[in-house]
C-alpha cells in the first residue's frame, strides 16, 4: 500500500505546519511519538518543536471504571461517533474528541493543571531533544518479575513501566515468553498470574476447547472478577499490547 508512496520528508513538508510549535495529542503516542522520532532520526532531519499528549493515558486517568481504553472502546463509553478504526482522518476526530473531553471530565482550566491533577509530564519535541510523556512520581514496584529485564533497555516513558503485566492465551507476533521479557526490559514487572497486584491482562488467542463457551481463559475471569469488585485492572488484546510498546 505504501510502497509507491511520497517520501517521509516530502510528506513531512506538508504536515510540518499543523504540528510545529502546537499541541500534538495521539491515541497510544508511545507508539507513534517513537515512530516519529525514529522516522526524523533516520532521515537525518532536525526535530521540530511541539508538546505531545497521549489520549489513552488522560482517558486512563479521567474516565474511571472500563477494562479496554483502546480508541473504538473509549469511544462507545463516551457516546462518541465513530467511523472505521484505523483510517486517519476517523482516527483523528475521535481521538481529539475523546481528549476534548476528558479535560472537560478533569474540571481543570489549562494542560498544565491538567498534568498537575494527574501527576504526568506531557511529551515534548525539541530542536534537539525528544521526550516521551512521563508518569511523575511513584516509586518501584515490591513485586518480584517473572523474568529480569535488561537496565539499559529502560523506558519510563513507556505505558508499561512500572506495572504488574500478566498475558493469556497465544499471541501472533511472538511467544508468551518473549513478550514478558519485552515488558521486563522496559521496566515493566511480568508476572504469571492475575492477583490483585495486576495491572494490565494482556489477552491473546485463546483455545477454544480449554476455555469452552464463554472464550474467556480463568485469568482473564479473574480479572473481570477483580475489576467488577472495584479494582484497577485493564484487559487489554494483543493489538493494544503491541500499540503501546
Amino acid at each position: 500500500m505504501t510502497k509507491d508512496a511520497p517520501s517521509f520528508p516530502a510528506v513531512w513538508r506538508e504536515v510540518e505546519s499543523y504540528l510545529a510549535s502546537g499541541v500534538v495529542v495521539a491515541h497510544n503516542s508511545s507508539f507513534d511519538m517513537y515512530a516519529l522520532r525514529d522516522a526524523f532520526i533516520a532521515n537525518k532531519m532536525p526535530f521540530p518543536a511541539f508538546k505531545h499528549f497521549c489520549s489513552y493515558r488522560i482517558a486512563k486517568y479521567a474516565v474511571k471504571g472500563y477494562r479496554s481504553y483502546s480508541l473504538p472502546n473509549i469511544c462507545e463509553a463516551l457516546n462518541i461517533p465513530f467511523g472505521v478504526h484505523h483510517r486517519a482522518e476517523g482516527d483523528a476526530i475521535a481521538c481529539a474528541k475523546v481528549f476534548i473531553e476528558c479535560i472537560g471530565r478533569a474540571g481543570v482550566d489549562s494542560l498544565e493543571d491538567l498534568q498537575d491533577k494527574y501527576g504526568f509530564k506531557c511529551g515534548e519535541f525539541t530542536v534537539d531533544s525528544f521526550r516521551p510523556q512521563l508518569a511523575r512520581g511513584g516509586g518501584r514496584s515490591t513485586i518480584k518479575p517473572k523474568i529480569a529485564g535488561d537496565p539499559a533497555k529502560i523506558d519510563m516513558g513507556s505505558y508499561f513501566y512500572n506495572k504488574v503485566v500478566c498475558f493469556t492465551g497465544s499471541f501472533q507476533y511472538g511467544s508468551r515468553i518473549k513478550l514478558l521479557q519485552r515488558v521486563a526490559d522496559i521496566g515493566g514487572i511480568p508476572v504469571d498470574s492475575v492477583t490483585t497486584a495486576v495491572n494490565i491482562l494482556v489477552v491473546g488467542q485463546q483455545d477454544y476447547r480449554k476455555v469452552g463457551d464463554t472464550g474467556m481463559s480463568s485469568k482473564q475471569k479473574k480479572a473481570i472478577e477483580l475489576g467488577d469488585k472495584g479494582l484497577d485492572i485493564e484487559i487489554m488484546s494483543e493489538a493494544d499490547f503491541l500499540s503501546n510498546l
